[in-house]
């Protein structure tokens, strides 16, 4: 058995990044390994405030040490891709040379606008770089960083939520059309581009996640005009819905929906893209670039920019479509698959226990 760490800015969340680390812990942990979490804040094993995005002082060079001490392998969940506290991922690219690494990057600073001038991430010989789509193994390429990839993964046959009780704790009427946007409220996540979608076929508008990076205000002006009703976050009926049935809230909200949306203009991969597709949710998404990569795995999708297509749909739904995407979702983007990179992975450099 082998100990690795496993390092992020926060984990725990509902973010893309502490979803997939803590997929990442199961499948090591389902491997034999002993996992440790190390975060600068949410839930972890260790918590490091040094770590967190934006903290004005990264933790000391004892406190990291500390962490990391029993570590045989540490997988780096995005601290070192992009520069959100620059001085802890320094100081950690620096303890971990010459020590068997996986950077597992989500994002890359020159996909972000405002980090377009930054370098790549830290490389040595003794890491491998994992990237989590094509198109950034290739960019990573392009900069002299080798990088194997490995797809976000899901449980392909997830927890069914309650339809009929969680629109009734939503108010909802049975006629009344629901279009979920199960995302962070930031920009790159086109907030009004799943309002106006909602708008266009007359569906309430829900809003799963909170509004970050300064969008609060924004975010707020967007569902005050919205012309259609909205749900922001997880009301307190569908709260005390999820303690009652122990099921949790985001499969409760796919159950209740009609549709998901996805209108991002960028994303590293889009969990919603494939996590609508094991929930038999139809979905309309935006033309990110790495959709398009997923897309051909084939997934059958709707433009977000499109709503007739949608509408039409809706107005007469075919099984089969749903049917396809669970499918693909099952064929190539499950956690057994997860699993098996990884184990492949740790293999490849002689990590295995």
């Amino acid at each position: 058995m082998s100990g690795v760490a496993l390092v992020s800015f926060r984990l725990g969340g509902a973010d893309g990044v502490a979803v997939e680390a803590s997929k990442w812990a199961w499948a090591l942990r389902s491997l034999g390994h002993r996992v440790t979490t190390v975060a600068g804040e949410g839930a972890a094993d260790v918590l490091l405030p040094g770590l967190a995005m934006l903290s004005p002082e990264p933790p000391t060079e004892a406190e990291l040490a500390g962490a990391l001490a029993d570590a045989d392998v540490v997988v780096v969940e995005n601290l070192c891709s992009l520069p959100f506290n620059p001085h802890a991922a320094r100081l950690l690219a620096q303890m971990l040379r010459g020590r068997a690494a996986v950077l597992h990057h989500h994002d890359l600073p020159w996909q972000r606008e405002r980090f377009a001038g930054f370098p790549p991430p830290p490389d040595d010989a003794s890491w491998v770089h994992v990237a989590i789509n094509e198109l950034s193994r290739q960019q990573l390429a392009a900069r002299g960083i080798g990088a194997v990839t490995v797809y976000n993964s899901f449980d392909p046959y997830p927890v069914v939520g309650d339809r009929a009780a969680a629109r009734a704790a939503l108010g909802l009427h049975p006629e009344d059309r629901l279009l979920l946007q199960p995302t962070r409220a930031i920009r790159r996540k086109n907030i009004p581009g799943g309002i106006e979608l909602a708008e266009a076929i007359d569906a309430v508008y829900w809003l799963l996640g909170p509004a970050e990076e300064g969008y609060d205000d924004e975010l707020a002006g967007l569902l005050e005009r919205a012309r259609v009703p909205v749900f922001h976050r997880y009301p307190e009926a569908v709260a005390r819905l999820c303690h009652e049935t122990a099921i949790p809230a985001v499969a409760h909200a796919y159950a209740a929906c009609d549709a998901v949306v996805l209108p991002s203009t960028w994303e590293g991969f889009g969990n919603p893209a494939v996590e609508s597709a094991v929930h038999h949710r139809p979905l309309a998404i935006g033309d990110y670039p790495v959709a398009a990569e997923l897309a051909a795995f084939g997934f059958r999708w709707f433009p977000a920019s499109d709503p007739a297509a949608l509408a039409a749909w809706l107005a007469c739904p075919d099984a089969a479509l749903l049917d396809s995407n669970a499918n693909v979702a099952r064929r190539h983007f499950s956690l057994d698959r997860l699993r098996a990179d990884v184990r492949r992975l740790l293999a490849s450099r002689g990590w295995l226990p």
